[in-house]
């Protein structure tokens, strides 16, 4: 980044830091050596996104991820305060729906296909010594944990644990990235009231939500755990006969579980995020009693589950399809009121630019539940055959496997692979036509070269613009899989709930076509989702261990973690929180300090850093800064998904308060693309497409082939200098300038030329 091996860290620690030259460290201290000339400095965040190993296990909270996202996605509103909070509240609600599915999950797993039906069949034990002091048929009757009560208790602390991991990520993450307060705000006379929520004071600094989140889906998980262990005991008691102290322990212990869940719905509901001021507040008592509330429920369970019942069985599954279809249905209900709020969001401020005509966030909410399904449908489907000795779970093997929806579920992966298959066919047809007409353009960008005409160069050139221009395409694929995603869980549940019936039983008796579907579509998807889930941890162990693999899921995380935690508190960790109030601290420290103007620069998702920092900087000092992006998708992708924080108005105000703002982009970036802004704004922000490559053939400037650049290398384009160089020139007009003879001595903030800090990029 800065085009030289010798530099030094003079900000910042391991994880995030600015870098210098080595001989421009001390600059401030020289300031007659570096008149009228800039000292370039890189501010380095890839180590937040794709630092040790550890970020290869975010791939599990990969669904609560996506669900944050949708909470961002909301269409830009005039004047609707309230609609704007019921479209949080309901991607909150969703976020919580997904925290009690991956529970559900870990329960199904350990307390059902493990220490109810594995653990209850002698055949299913046979051969797992791990398994044995669990099974009645092993340890003889007298066996203290052959009962299913108590099988289950102790089952149950694997679930609990994993909600308790959960917990301490969240809190471990949030201290190690999202702890840095942003600039204190001061009031400023020429302050807006009009700027954008990301130069809001209190927008980079979530704690007190965060918190509120964590603890009360802590507390969702634990209550999953204890009412999937009290729900089979209370049912148990409730029989004719059964002990009347016992049966109304249990009624007791449902209506606190009962209560619990209420508590926790409200606490979701009550609060979104506070961004107006700094809010250093926290909910104690709350944060500290909800949580451990739960927990001592699920250890009064526990011990009320491992009470002695000597005439009790486990015989067939728990009562699993009733959760499952309570969530898949809870879910849908959600997604489609999401998609209510966000239309009418969409009508109060309609932009043809906008992703999905505004149903973006409903759209990803949809896709993170079916990521949620998948990953909690391919980890039961595993383990049940697994432990059914490859055998099939449900069909004459030796346990009956996992819930009859988790089976539907699967069955509909096959007719969604179609689906996307078909749209995968369709797009490619689509780039072909285009890679033909782009291929008669690319001998009008190099006139000079015509009459060395290459058909294989010009192929590729064509073929690199076509392919780039599938981002824009985007947003009709996520759409359509997520409306065929939604219809094809709904006919799932249906299914499931109207039959009682894997789907292979449901259809006997129906034609032969339908039978055939049916039993394929089964065997089928039970295997895919089987697949998928162990192709999901081989990336993630693959990427534990490989630092290329690992860079390649952080290109995922500099979208995904790019925002703040308002939905869900066990997403990953944003790291713009970091990464935000560390350029802001830079920027606004430097100018004070020396009196000069800078140029910020940035790459890619450096450039949407670069523009939140400047949006958090006070007016005064936002005038010092001049803008540079390159490959920026700041409306090619943020703009279009995001247009609330990023769309056409916030771009424009931008453009306003920085003192100038240049971008460059190519037709062969898949990812970066021009700002697009209104009116006489956009040429004076966008430059011309720039040539790529920059030579058609071989020249005396590039005897050798010159390559295709794409997203990378724009320093090698002589456009980058030629637009930095007038950004420097057109702020060293504005520099004091130095003390005249007598006037005592200078003062380094008087002297300091304009530097460029020099980019903020992921390939540092």
């Amino acid at each position: 980044m800065l085009g030289d091996p010798r530099t030094v860290r003079v900000s910042g620690d391991e994880t995030a830091a600015v870098f210098r030259r080595t001989e421009d460290a001390d600059a401030e201290r020289r300031p007659d050596d570096y008149r009228g000339k800039p000292v370039p400095e890189a501010y380095v965040w890839c180590n937040l996104t794709s630092g040790n190993g550890s970020r290869a296990l975010w791939l599990l909270l990969l669904p609560f991820m996506v669900v944050n996202l949708a909470h961002w996605m909301r269409p830009t509103s005039r004047h609707r305060k309230r609609l704007v909070r019921t479209y949080g509240l309901l991607v909150r609600l969703t976020g919580l729906t997904l925290t009690v599915l991956l529970v559900a999950a870990a329960c199904e797993v350990a307390l059902d296909l493990t220490a109810w039906q594995c653990a209850g069949t002698p055949r299913c034990t046979e051969g797992r010594s791990w398994l044995g002091f669990l099974s009645a048929d092993a340890s003889g009757h007298g066996g203290w944990w052959s009962q299913p009560g108590r099988r289950l208790a102790l089952a149950a602390l694997v679930p609990a644990a994993l909600t308790g991991l959960l917990w301490y990520l969240s809190h471990r993450t949030w201290s190690a990235y999202e702890s840095q307060q942003p600039l204190p705000h001061q009031a400023d006379p020429e302050e807006e009231t009009s700027r954008t929520a990301l130069g809001r004071p209190g927008f980079w600094y979530g704690r007190r939500l965060v918190a509120r989140l964590r603890a009360a889906h802590t507390a969702a998980g634990f209550l999953t755990v204890a009412a999937a262990v009290g729900a089979p005991a209370a049912r148990h008691d409730r029989r004719p006969g059964g002990p009347g102290l016992l049966d109304s322990l249990g009624w007791l212990l449902n209506f606190t579980m009962m209560l619990g869940g209420v508590v926790v719905v409200w606490v979701v509901c009550r609060r979104g995020r506070s961004e107006n001021k700094l809010d250093r507040r926290l909910d104690t008592s709350l944060v500290r009693w909800l949580p451990v509330s739960a927990l001592t429920q699920l250890v009064l369970v526990l011990l009320y589950a491992g009470w002695s019942r000597p005439g009790w069985r486990s015989v067939g599954r728990l009562p699993g399809d009733a959760t499952f279809g309570g969530i898949a249905l809870v879910q849908g209900i959600l997604v489609l009121a999401l998609a209510g709020a966000a239309y009418f969001l969409f009508r109060t401020s309609p932009d043809s630019r906008t992703a999905i005509r505004g149903f973006g966030g409903p759209a990803v909410a949809m896709l993170a539940c079916a990521l949620g399904g998948v990953m909690s449908g391919g980890g039961a489907q595993r383990v049940a055959d697994w432990l059914d000795g490859g055998g099939s779970p449900g069909a004459g093997g030796t346990i009956d496997g996992p819930p009859v929806l988790l089976t539907w579920q699967a069955s509909v992966i096959p007719p969604l692979l179609i689906v996307v298959a078909l749209l995968c066919a369709w797009f490619g047809i689509r780039t072909l036509r285009l890679k033909r007409r782009e291929m008669e353009r690319v001998g009008l960008d190099y006139p000079d070269e015509a009459e060395r005409e290459d058909s294989e160069r010009t192929r590729r050139i064509a073929s690199k613009r076509a392919r780039a221009t599938l981002t824009d395409r985007a947003p009709v694929l996520v759409g359509i899989i997520s409306a065929v995603t939604l219809l094809l869980g709904a006919g799932a549940l249906t299914g499931a709930l109207l039959t009682e019936k894997v789907p292979g039983k449901a259809a006997q008796g129906q034609p032969d076509v339908v039978a055939a579907a049916a039993q394929t579509a089964q065997a089928l998807g039970s295997w895919l989702i089987g697949l998928g889930f162990i192709l999901f941890v081989t990336w993630g162990r693959r990427a534990y261990r490989d630092p290329s693999a690992r860079r390649t899921i952080g290109i995922l995380w500099d979208v995904g973690t790019f925002w703040p935690r308002a939905a869900h508190p066990f997403a990953p960790p944003c790291y713009a929180e970091r990464a935000v109030p560390d350029l802001t601290w830079r920027m606004a420290a430097w100018t004070r300090s020396t009196g000069g103007r800078l140029v910020l620069s940035g790459h890619s998702q450096g450039s949407v850093l670069a523009a939140a920092a400047a949006w958090q900087l006070r007016p005064s000092v936002r005038r010092r800064v001049a803008l540079l992006t390159y490959g920026s998708p700041l409306e090619r992708l943020y703009g279009r998904w995001f247009p609330a924080h990023f769309g056409p108005a916030a771009l424009t105000s931008l453009h306003r308060e920085v003192d100038c703002w240049r971008n460059l982009y190519r037709a062969t970036d898949p990812i970066g693309g021009p700002v697009r802004l209104p009116g006489e704004c956009g040429p004076q922000v966008d430059r011309d497409a720039l040539k790529d490559p920059l030579a058609y053939g071989r020249t005396e400037a590039h005897p050798l082939p010159a390559p295709i650049l794409g997203h990378g290398e724009y320093q090698a384009d002589p456009a980058f200098a030629e637009e930095r160089a007038k950004l420097l020139a057109r702020l060293k007009h504005s520099v004091p300038p130095p003390r005249p003879p007598g006037a005592g001595a200078p003062r380094a903030q008087e002297t300091v030329t304009p530097a460029p800090a020099d980019p903020p990029d992921t390939a540092g």
